[in-house]
């Protein structure tokens, strides 16, 4: 049996903290910036941190397992 947990939470993270896509915190001109498509080093990052810190505690805190197979 394969757990498919980790892809499946990082797959849907990854989409929704795309910087630009959706939100982009912090923004050029505010705080947050809502779909503007432009990446900066800063909002980068940002998002890079609030991925993992999410990933982790969902993966690992939650104890989030999905199984597949026989």
């Amino acid at each position: 049996m394969l757990d498919w947990a980790p892809v499946v939470v990082g797959v849907v993270l990854f989409v929704l903290l795309s910087p630009g896509l959706l939100i982009e915190f912090p923004g050029l001109h505010r705080w947050v910036d809502f779909g503007s498509l432009r990446v900066t080093g800063k909002a980068a990052t940002v998002h890079t941190i609030l991925f993992f810190a999410i990933f982790l505690i969902v993966t690992m805190a939650c104890n989030l397992h999905i199984y597949t197979g026989a």
